[in-house]
């Protein structure tokens, strides 16, 4: 069973919904998910112990990922979710950009260090067996 961690914003109603929508996606299709905003630790919200224990979990399973699917939302984007994308291009995982907002600008760091640019209704059918590439066609800046 291919691993994936999931990577996106959950900041919103709209972000928190998109998530638990691209979840269920990819459970459907048999992939065990890693999706950091179902996953807490025992320590203070907010504290060093708690960043540094979430951060060490996070980085754990982008290692033992198969595969990186990040919910990308163009220029606005997550900081932690680009450095999640990052860690994941350096350590040779492909990443898939699911574009939240077609038609908006983006930045070509994202697309550059990325596998494939799928819209979300994609995520359902994209071969993650053979990870096709497909190029961003928008504009980047």
């Amino acid at each position: 069973m291919k691993q994936i961690y999931l990577a996106g914003p959950f900041f919103n109603e709209t972000e928190i919904r998109n998530v638990e929508t691209a979840e269920t996606v990819l459970a459907e299709r048999g992939f065990d998910v890693f999706s950091p905003m179902r996953h807490t630790v025992d320590e203070e919200p907010g504290t060093a112990e708690w960043a540094r224990k979430i951060f060490e979990l996070d980085r754990t399973h982008l290692e033992r990922a198969d595969a990186v699917v990040m919910l990308y939302y163009g220029n606005y984007s997550d900081t932690g979710t680009a450095w999640e994308c990052g860690y994941a291009y350096a350590i040779g995982k492909p990443v898939v950009l699911v574009h939240m907002n077609e038609g908006t600008d983006s930045n070509l760091m994202m697309h550059c260090g990325c596998t494939a640019n799928i819209s979300p209704g994609e995520l359902r059918d994209y071969d993650f067996e053979t990870l096709p590439a497909r190029d961003y066609e928008g504009k980047m800046f």
